[in-house]
């Protein structure tokens, strides 16, 4: 068949829809509209079935499966959608809400306790909610509802009530971070291997979440002494797991239950590791707005280096990291107390330094109560119990307009500390906090402070503003002053055990985090500043600061010069210095420049090459000199379907060689299939996709795109918690005899679920073919083509063609009209070479067809060839009344 005839196949369902779009504005309050198929071109004689197309207001009774929006927010599944004939009003038909759909809605409390039901308690009655607007558009298979936001919970356009949120479905998950570095020393001559890991197994069943961390270390060195005797050998293996833990949403309370291993989230208290539960008010249950901070890491890498993040000696992050200045920004907001990073250099230098991940000030909206209850015993390193029972809790309750009052207890047989503060939010001002804690020691003579009972207190105040009109962010700023006498829980475990001295004994600690855009100079800056002061020992004062501009230079455009100081005190060590970058773009996706790191250890100069391949993966190369000895070093990353991939290669004159790789991935495992996949959050929240067994299917859903593996599966990790997400198909890369009825879907899950959803994705070869029903006519115009799994796979034209997608041999086909099946078809086994040359396919009474073969089907097919007659589509349509 020519081209055009079919593209004019392909866009029926356009033509209808238009000329539908044409009948409504013209004829919106018509209780009876016809559409004229006069105007689609159609032959004297052409049967037509255009009654789901035809009626703006009108629908017939039955059921519809249908999108269903609110306030053009679409709900996660598909609905069965029942139509019946009103009682009060003959020619009319309603909608039929069930209680189940309704509950979707988001509506108030006593806004839903008080609607009525009708038909048995089964459809919501109408004429009850004032401004309420229902409208099916059934050319789209959505019905659309307009909803007064006075009705609703809270209105975002990213976030759902929890009336919509999905616990996921039962699985098995294993996901896991590897990184691999192996080093010669030239002057030494000495090679070294080293192996680290961390990772999550777990299970979800129902809501609940299961989870096991474990962390692993492997090293080996071999001396360059050319004797090779064992002592110039030394291995170190290390594996632990180092954490036990469970959770469940109770999204009635917006909180979360957790028992097991834990580590005390406090917005008051500090933190320390514990084995008991707790139940507390989850933020990320609230609007994305009314969430609280996430920590951000920023740093320095002197040269290609392993990035850990580790808390009370858990890792809870790593990765490699290229030369120069980054930062970590995906930890997410239920982190939060001091965290240690460690920067590894290929060089063999390390960085250390501590992060205080300090809170927004604890405010809550009028007439509302943040909580969190806590209880266990201490626990150290290797699951072992610390401490005797404690107990505790704090709260923030919203007592006026912008007021809040906060506080808390924490305490066991020989510690106790309580807590009260304010919170005010001062609208254009930013938002306050200010607090106050008391702790109460009793030490025994068996340890440092020989029996004796210490009082102290802690003063803080904290501040948060985004200035919006200059273009600023204060992320957080805060003061803390503590007395020589104040303990928190963790100081006060040290300072009880008899073989230790307390540790840390803060005295005061500046902490600041900035951002600045000056958009008409083209200058951003950024600051992370603290700076500590101790009872007993010497002051540390860490910062990163960062200014970037952007300008053109005669034809070259998009040029950037950024200048990065730093400073990281840990442990009577200092690291610090300046770090210059100076770059250009060279070409469409290509920058070089140049990039000078000045300060503590040796100074360095490298040109470089970045270049972005595709959406998933970059490279970048550098060629400099340090201490006046030549170096390159390469770095390539891949977001893959299986897994992140990091590859580094580093070769410095006269001082040493390295490689390193890392992998970030995992596997997710259920009884609808399961996929390796990429993830950074451990144990973190997922979503399983099902494309009906098609493998190589794109599905874009959070950064590169995954590819459904043999199965038909894939995975898009890392999702957002109790944030709508969705995940769609790229119709572009889709494989050739592949085709998408559904290609967008969403899911708001609670944290930790699998989600799953599944597309609507046909397979198999396209085909155009005639049909001819039993007296020689042919199935009306508009006439449905479903195969086997229910999908459509074409649309009836008014000669009987149709462009068949998902074309299998032997495949029983079904045609429809007027809401009912009334044939068959059967494609012939095997099928012809040209699926193109117009095959003739018999409709037979539903049942009553026989699977066609080729051979039979030829002859007809060649008898057939001249039975089309092309005409182009209509340049304009319109709608006579």
């Amino acid at each position: 068949m020519p081209d055009h005839s079919l593209f004019r196949l392909r866009v029926l369902p356009w033509y209808i829809a238009l000329a539908i779009s044409g009948s409504y504005s013209s004829a919106w309050a018509d209780d009876d509209i016809q559409f004229d198929s006069r105007f689609l071109e159609l032959k004297g004689d052409t049967k037509i079935d255009l009654k789901r197309f035809s009626s703006q207001g009108y629908v017939e009774p039955g059921k519809y499966n249908l999108t269903v929006q609110v306030n053009k927010q679409p709900l996660p599944d598909d609905h069965d959608i029942f139509w019946y004939a009103s009682e009060k009003e003959a020619g009319k038909t309603y909608a039929c809400l069930t209680p189940a759909l309704l509950a979707q809605f988001g509506l108030k409390e006593d806004i839903a306790k008080s609607l009525q039901w009708s038909r048995n308690g089964e459809c919501l009655a109408p004429g009850q909610l004032e401004g309420i607007d229902i409208k099916a558009d059934l050319s789209q298979s959505a019905l659309l509802i307009s909803l007064p936001q006075a009705y609703l919970e809270y209105s975002d356009i990213d976030w759902d009530p929890p009336s919509r949120w999905d616990d996921g479905i039962p699985g098995l998950i294993a996901d896991y971070s590897i990184n691999a570095q192996t080093r010669h020393d030239e002057q030494s001559g000495d090679d070294s291997n080293d192996i680290t890991g961390n990772g999550t197994v777990g299970a979800n069943l129902g809501p609940w979440r299961l989870r096991a961390d474990w962390q692993t270390d492997y090293q080996h060195t071999r001396s360059g002494d050319d004797d090779e005797d064992s002592d110039g050998n030394s291995t170190q293996r290390n594996w632990e797991w180092s954490r036990y833990y469970a959770w469940r949403a109770l999204p009635s309370l917006k909180a979360k239950l957790a028992l097991g291993e834990d580590y005390l989230n406090s917005d008051i208290f500090d933190g320390f590791n514990y084995v008991g539960g707790s139940v507390s008010t989850d933020d990320q249950m609230l609007p994305p707005n009314l969430r609280g901070y996430a920590p951000d890491i920023s740093g320095v890498a002197h040269t290609t280096a392993k990035v850990t993040v580790s808390q009370m000696g858990r890792v809870i992050y790593e990765t490699q990291v290229p030369a120069g200045p980054f930062r970590i920004q995906d930890l997410g907001d239920s982190v939060s107390g001091t965290l240690h990073v460690r920067i590894e250099e290929q060089n063999g230098q390390v960085q250390e330094y501590d992060i205080s991940t300090a809170s927004m000030p604890f405010l809550t909206r009028q007439g509302q109560v943040r909580y969190k209850v806590m209880m266990g015993r201490p626990q150290e390193w290797g699951h072992n119990i610390a401490g005797g029972f404690f107990s505790g809790g704090e709260a923030s309750w919203g007592i006026a307009n912008g007021w809040s009052l906060y506080g808390g207890a924490l305490a066991d047989e020989n510690y106790q500390s309580a807590a009260i503060g304010v919170g005010r939010d001062l609208s254009i001002l930013g938002a306050m906090a200010f607090d106050v804690t008391h702790s109460h020691v009793r030490l025994d003579e068996n340890t440092a402070y020989n029996n004796r009972t210490l009082d102290g207190n802690s003063f803080r105040v904290s501040y948060a503003k985004d200035f919006d009109e200059l273009d600023s962010r204060v992320t957080f700023a805060g003061y803390r002053f503590s007395e020589k006498n104040f303990m928190t829980m963790s100081e006060y475990l040290d300072a009880k055990d008899a073989d230790m001295v307390r540790s840390g004994n803060d005295k005061e600690m500046y902490t600041v985090t900035y951002n600045q855009n000056f958009r008409d100079a083209a200058v951003s800056v950024y600051l992370n500043y603290t700076h500590r002061t101790y009872w007993d020992r010497p002051e540390q004062t860490n910062y990163n600061v960062m200014m970037s501009h952007y300008f053109n230079m005669g034809s070259i455009r998009n040029m950037s010069v950024s200048l990065t100081g730093y400073r990281y005190e840990y442990d009577k060590s200092t690291d610090k210095g300046m770090y210059l970058s100076l770059s250009m773009p060279w070409g469409d996706s290509s920058t070089v420049s140049y990039n000078g790191n000045y300060g503590s250890g040796s100074d360095s100069s490298q040109v470089g090459y970045f270049s972005r391949i595709d959406d998933a993966s970059h490279y970048q190369i550098n060629v400099g000199t340090s201490e006046n000895h030549g170096s390159v070093d390469g770095y390539y990353s891949r977001d893959g379907s299986l897994a992140k991939v990091d590859l580094s290669a580093n070769y410095h004159e006269g001082e040493y060689q390295s490689a390193g790789i890392s992998l970030q991935g995992g596997a997710t495992l259920t009884a609808h299939g399961g996929a390796l996949h990429r993830t950074q959050n451990m144990g973190g929240t997922r979503l399983l996709i099902d494309a009906d067994g098609v493998s190589g299917v794109p599905v874009e859903g959070n950064g590169s795109p995954v590819y459904t593996n043999m199965f038909g599966k894939a995975v898009v990790a890392d999702v957002n918690n109790y944030y709508r997400n969705q995940a769609y198909i790229d119709l572009t890369k889709l494989p050739e005899n592949a085709e998408a009825t559904q290609s967008v879907v969403q899911a708001t899950l609670t944290e930790g679920a699998i989600g799953y959803r599944k597309f609507a994705v046909i397979s198999g070869q396209k085909a155009m073919a005639v049909l001819r029903l039993s007296d020689g006519s042919h199935p009306p115009f508009g006439a449905e083509v479903k195969n086997s799994d229910e999908q459509q796979v074409g649309l009836v034209d008014d000669d009987g063609n149709v462009y068949l997608a998902g074309v299998k041999p032997g495949e029983r086909m079904t045609v429809s009209w007027n809401g009912e099946a009334h044939c068959d078809i059967a494609l012939p086994d095997p099928l012809p070479a040209d699926l193109f040359n117009g095959l003739l396919l018999p409709c037979q009474t539903k049942g009553a067809v026989a699977p066609a073969t080729s051979p039979d089907v030829k002859p007809v097919i060649q008898e057939q060839t001249q039975r089309v007659t092309p005409t182009e589509p209509p340049t304009s349509i319109s709608v006579n009344q």
